[in-house]
Parts: C-alpha cells; structure tokens; sequence
C-alpha cells in the first residue's frame, strides 16, 4: 500500500519559520518516488487554497501570498516547504497533494493527512 505522510507542523511565533516535510512510503518498503506534488492548505470557515507546486521537472510555483517567504523542494520520497517570515494568517492545517511512483503501482495519486501549522501573533 502506498502511502504519504506530512510532518512538521507545530505553534510558531510570526516571523519564524517551520520546515514541512511529505513523504512517500510503500508498506512493502520498494521504492518510491514523488513526481508532481502540490502543497495545500485550509483555515477554519475558508476555502483550501493552493499554496505551491514542484512538478517532475523540478519546476517550482506560488501562490502570490507566499512568493519570496517559502520554498518547495524535493529529495525523493520526499518534499519539503520551507516556510519563513511566517504571519498569523499562515495559520491553517497544510495538506500535500502528490503523484507517486512505485514499481509495483505504477503512479497514484495521493493526499496526506495534513499537518497543522499555528502562528502566533
């Protein structure tokens, strides 16, 4: 069963910074490999919201509220956002959103179970 996982969520001052990790697992322990992967995120009473985007290629893109404050990268089976200059309105549970390769299952589409960030103002 292929699975993803994110971590690194916690309570953060504004202005700090906190580094998300989403990471690939196969139970039968085969390789994995993340290609594209989207980070999401959700606050209570609003809309998700795309937040960034590493495709296969390596090519990275932000929403406009996050551009120059985080960064998504990738070192497979896992992606990372570096999230900095953290603000009170950061404060939302983030999802990872992924196509995920093994050989066994070829690509799947998957999402993790969230992480929850809170930035304390």
């Amino acid at each position: 069963q292929v699975q993803l996982e994110e971590s690194g969520g916690g309570l953060v001052q504004a202005g700090g910074s906190l580094k998300l990790s989403c990471t690939a697992s196969v139970t039968s322990g085969s390789i994995t490999r993340i290609d594209r992967a989207t980070w999401y995120r959700q606050a209570p009473g609003k809309q998700r919201e795309l937040v960034a985007t590493i495709t296969q290629s390596g090519s990275t893109d932000y929403a406009d509220f996050v551009k120059r404050r985080f960064t998504v990268s990738r070192r497979n089976p896992t992606v990372y956002l570096q999230m900095d200059s953290l603000k009170a309105e950061d404060t939302a549970t983030y999802y990872c959103a992924a196509d995920v390769w093994t050989p066994v299952s070829g690509t799947v589409n998957l999402w993790g179970q969230g992480t929850q960030v809170t930035v304390s103002s």
